[in-house]
Parts: C-alpha cells; structure tokens; sequence
C-alpha cells in the first residue's frame, strides 16, 4: 500500500537503482558500457523532484506521518491496558 512506506523505505529501490546503474556504467560492465551518463543522472534527479515535490503535493508525506502517529498512540494504549492486567 503506498501511504504505509515511511520516506525511507519509498526511497530505497530508487537508491538501489541509481547505485546499481552508477557502478554498471563506471566500471563499463555489459550494456551499460556504452550508456550515457544521463540516466543515472535523470534517475537521481527524478528521485529528487518525486521526493521533495510530488510527494508534499499529493500529501503522502503527512498521511505516513499520521499513520506513523496512528501506530505509536495505539502501541501506548496496548501497553497501558497490558500493564493493568498484570
């Protein structure tokens, strides 16, 4: 579901991606010998403008953070209720 990934957990088959196609093109294994730079370059930058744009402008930066909230208050109430019953 896309609005249970926290920040980091979203970023990180992007950073893979980008760390994968930097090490395939530097050290010019197979294809990606003859690729040009600029696809690892556009894979960093379309990370960026989804991260730090498109994501604020869709509000799911504040819905993981509620849900985030959602979890810990929910957690403090098990271990309230977990605690009387000892």
């Amino acid at each position: 579901m896309l609005g249970t990934q926290s920040k980091e957990e979203g970023a990180m088959p992007l950073i893979i991606l980008l760390a994968a196609l930097v090490a395939l093109r530097y050290f010019e294994i197979g294809p990606f010998a003859n690729m040009s730079w600029w696809w690892p370059i556009g894979v960093a930058a379309v990370a960026f403008i989804w991260f730090e744009f498109v994501e604020r402008l869709l509000g799911l930066d504040k819905r993981q953070a509620a849900d985030k909230n959602e979890k810990m208050r929910e957690q403090r109430v098990k271990d309230t209720f977990n605690k009387d019953k000892r």
